[in-house]
């Protein structure tokens, strides 16, 4: 028993310095230690930096990856990938080529929506209602004739105004800076053979849509033409038997319209410096004249009572009825719609389809006069915004004060709504709009423009430039209405 004892603890005293020599063979050198720790801080930092794509160590890493994987692309890949690459820009191109050309099909196809609407007469931009009265000290007035100015037209770019007057002279004016341009000045009678210009009363004035051509009418039967931008005069026609009252190119074209005192209408070619053929059918003295791009123009016939429409190449005319006194100016809103002023006071729209105006405004610029013994002021011009709802009607008063009104053709053409009155002194003998609609220009006299019936001595023979103010956007739309 004792022995066993014995045994056991010999076999006890072998496991504890087993023990102990094994815990000595584990124990780790310090040199040894660090190393595996500073091992284990760089393992520490490399796997921290996976989520650190900016590290400088990585960088150069991914850079020199990168070039290797550069080095391993053969010819054949890269030639591949730049044509993946060239494809891809072509079919870009293509998608914005494509959209542009749709965008311009869409404006191409507005346009021709309003071209179309505009030939059939039914075009109209509803601006009267955003239209304010002028500021009066806005208006700018140049003065530079002599005697009451008769006719006026605007260039079709909107810079520069072309005047006449009862001085036989006609004035180009800047419209931005209200500088004469040039002057053609007036020849006295008996001087027609020297005198380059007119030696009577000019009456009439045209220019052509694309601003190549002036023509001027005077007293004394003859039309000049001038071209527009230097003033140089190119041909005389002659061939009326009465003073020249009216003209007229038709649009987009160089065909001229003329009218007379001698009750007929005549056709010239400028471009050709030809006569082309004479029209007849007012049975009194032709008052005024206008066209558009049909081959037709209008005029009013005076004391005949009528508007006519001339068809050119049909060789025909519409007779128009509907004012009860002398039927003194017309003017063409669009291709199928026209208003017309007289000196019984009223103002009358129409359809070319009925032979009865579409509305008539009587006493438009109200009455004068004693009471029992009231007149209705005289309508002296029209003017229109073409293919709009505004126009304006211009009146010749015996007393000092006249004035322009401007009014808004209701739906379908069928009413005439005023919208206000610009108050000048002196005759209202010319209207213009300009094309774009930003301003009206008004000739004003101290005499009508077709007598000596009344004269106003306060007036001054000057042109006057109204800025029209607008609120909004005008639209445009068709028109109804015969």
């Amino acid at each position: 028993m004792a022995a066993s004892g014995a045994k056991k603890k010999q076999q006890q005293q072998r496991a504890a310095v087993a023990g102990g020599a094994g815990r000595r063979r584990r124990k780790v050198p310090d040199a040894e230690e660090k190393s595996w720790q500073k091992a284990g801080s760089k393992l520490d930092e490399e796997i921290s930096s996976d989520s650190d794509a900016e590290s400088p160590a990585f960088g150069g890493k991914r850079k020199k990856d990168n070039e290797a994987d550069e080095i391993e692309e053969t010819a054949q890949e890269k030639k591949l990938r730049l044509a993946k690459l060239y494809l891809k820009q072509l079919r870009q191109q293509e998608e914005e080529k494509a959209e542009e050309e749709a965008l311009e099909e869409d404006l191409v196809a507005g346009r021709l929506k309003e071209d179309v609407l505009e030939q059939k007469g039914k075009l109209q931009r509803l601006i009267a209602k955003d239209l304010q009265p002028p500021d009066t000290a806005a208006i700018r007035v140049l003065r530079g004739h002599q005697l009451p100015i008769t006719c006026l037209v605007i260039s079709p770019d909107d810079k520069c105004i072309f005047s006449a007057a009862k001085d036989c002279s006609i004035i180009k004016w800047d419209v931005e800076s209200g500088k004469k341009l040039h002057v053609i000045p007036g020849g006295k009678k008996g001087t027609e053979a020297q005198h380059v210009g007119h030696t009577a009363h000019v009456l009439s004035m045209a220019i052509s849509s694309d601003g190549k051509y002036l023509a001027t009418g005077d007293r004394n039967k003859l039309i000049m033409i001038w071209e527009a931008v230097t003033c140089k005069h190119l041909y005389k026609f002659s061939g009326h038997r009465d003073a020249v009252t009216g003209l007229s190119f038709q649009k987009g074209t160089h065909q001229l319209y003329s009218a007379s005192h001698d009750r007929s209408v005549k056709v010239w070619n400028v471009a050709e410096n030809a006569y082309v053929e004479t029209l007849f059918g007012h049975q009194d003295a032709i008052t005024g004249l206008d066209s558009l791009s049909r081959e037709c123009c209008v005029t009013s016939g005076g004391r005949d009572g009528t508007v006519r429409v001339w068809k050119i190449p049909e060789e025909s005319q519409l007779v128009f009825y509907g004012h009860q006194g002398s039927i003194d100016c017309v003017q063409l809103i669009n291709e199928e719609h026209m208003v017309s002023g007289a000196d019984d006071g009223s103002v009358a729209l129409w359809g070319l389809s009925k032979k009865k105006p579409l509305t008539t405004v009587r006493q438009a610029h109200s009455n004068h006069g004693a009471q029992g013994l009231e007149q209705p002021y005289w309508i002296s011009s029209v003017a229109t915004l073409l293919n709009s709802d505004v126009v304006a009607t211009g009146a010749s008063r015996c007393s000092h004060s006249s004035s322009v009104r401007l009014w808004k053709c209701g739906e379908g053409f069928r009413r005439l709504e005023p919208l206000f009155d610009i108050p000048l002194i002196g005759f209202v003998n010319s209207l213009k709009f300009s094309n774009a609609g930003d301003f009206l220009v008004v000739g004003v006299g101290q005499e009508h423009r077709l007598g000596r019936w009344w004269r106003i001595k306060e007036a001054k023979n000057s042109i006057c430039i109204i800025p029209l103010q607008r609120t909004a956007a005008d639209s445009a739309q068709p028109a109804d209405g015969s």
